[in-house]
């Protein structure tokens, strides 16, 4: 009975100590035990930390830091010449640098790619051409779904696409080449931005529609494909008017005739199909802007306006009309809306034409 009572004193003036800081618990007088709360601790803290600067983040107003736009074409193209006119301005209204990134390939598959896969925080975006809608009809598996892996900010413009020949090619209208070519089956090659693209279906269409045999040789953009008929490794191309205007002004092309149901302001002098006799050659290209999907609706509302800002100011409407652009700056209900009806025109196009990819 005495060793209890023993006991029970010496717990009680323990709880007297530690309760007047004279004896410390065991886990701080343990070095083990002492590491493994400090360990706790320590994680603690770096979890606060990270939500505290996570906070801050989203509390910064959109953007706080360059903005990327990924070209999935390579530099000189329709897609590469809108966007390198507009990013000064974007850089002006938004506050932050535009940076470029040209990732050509596979018909636009790898930027596209790289930009579905980047964080949805609005500071990586791409802008897309026809391809984007047609490749879904041609390839049977992409990367990437075209319409639930982004979201859409705005319809940017839209152009015809016209069909270039190299000066050495003896013909000067749409109906001599035909002729030339129904002469020579098979062995004149025409150069395009890429399978699926809107050059390589408009002459997927012009083939059908005027019977001809023609042998395709895709390149990573509208850019290098004039480049070729340029060089004269390629006869001809379909292309579009910001990659060619100056080269036909200076006569290195000849451009024979213009999709559309009506002549493009930069190329007054060039036909529509139609006027040179042949229909059915309805291609054209537009371009949209996108962003990955699960993108904030205030970012996406940011981007949308500044880009409407944009394509609205004078001196960039008058520099793009001059390429053959037609600005658009649609609202992204009208890009979705857009990317819906193209991937079902083009399935039906293609499905019609017996385009492959190649």
């Amino acid at each position: 009975m005495k060793r209890i009572k023993d006991s029970l004193e010496a717990e009680q003036k323990n709880e007297n100590d530690l309760a007047s800081g004279l004896l410390l618990p065991a886990f701080i007088l343990h070095p083990s035990s002492f590491r493994l709360h400090a360990a706790g601790f320590m994680r603690a803290c770096a979890a606060c930390t990270l939500m505290v600067c996570t906070a801050a983040a989203l509390a910064q107003p959109y953007p706080s830091r360059a903005v990327r736009v990924v070209i999935p074409f390579a530099p000189g193209g329709g897609t590469d010449n809108l966007t390198r006119i507009m990013a000064p301005r974007l850089t002006e209204l938004l506050g932050q640098q535009i940076l470029i990134d040209n990732r050509p390939g596979a018909s636009g598959q790898i930027g596209t790619e790289l930009a579905a896969r980047a964080a949805s925080d609005g500071y990586t975006i791409v802008h897309v051409d026809t391809s984007f809608t047609s490749n879904p009809s041609l390839y049977r598996k992409l990367p990437y779904d075209s319409v639930k892996d982004f979201a859409p900010i705005s319809v940017l413009a839209s152009a015809p696409v016209v069909l270039m020949i190299h000066p050495s090619v003896p013909a000067t209208s749409l109906k001599e080449l035909i002729a030339f070519a129904k002469a020579r089956p098979g062995e004149l090659n025409f150069a395009t931005g890429g399978t699926g693209s809107a050059t390589h279906l408009g002459v997927e269409l012009f083939k059908s529609a005027a019977g001809l045999d023609l042998v395709h040789i895709p390149y990573k953009g509208s850019g290098p494909a004039a480049a070729a008929v340029l060089a004269g490794h390629v006869v001809m191309t379909f292309a579009s008017p910001s990659a060619t205007v100056q080269h036909v002004a200076a006569g290195k092309l000849r451009a024979l005739a213009v999709t559309g149901d009506k002549r493009n302001v930069a190329m007054p002098q060039v036909p529509t199909f139609v006027e040179s006799g042949v229909r059915g050659v309805d291609s054209g290209t537009y371009w949209v802007s996108l962003a990955p999907a699960g993108t904030p609706r205030e970012v996406i509302v940011t981007l949308h306006n500044a880009m409407a800002k944009v394509l609205q100011l004078p001196d960039i409407r008058q520099r793009l009309t001059a390429l053959g652009f037609e600005p658009i700056a649609g609202s992204p209900e009208e890009a979705a809306a857009y990317i819906r009806d193209a991937i079902t025109k083009w399935a039906r196009v293609v499905a019609q034409a017996k385009i492959r990819a190649e």
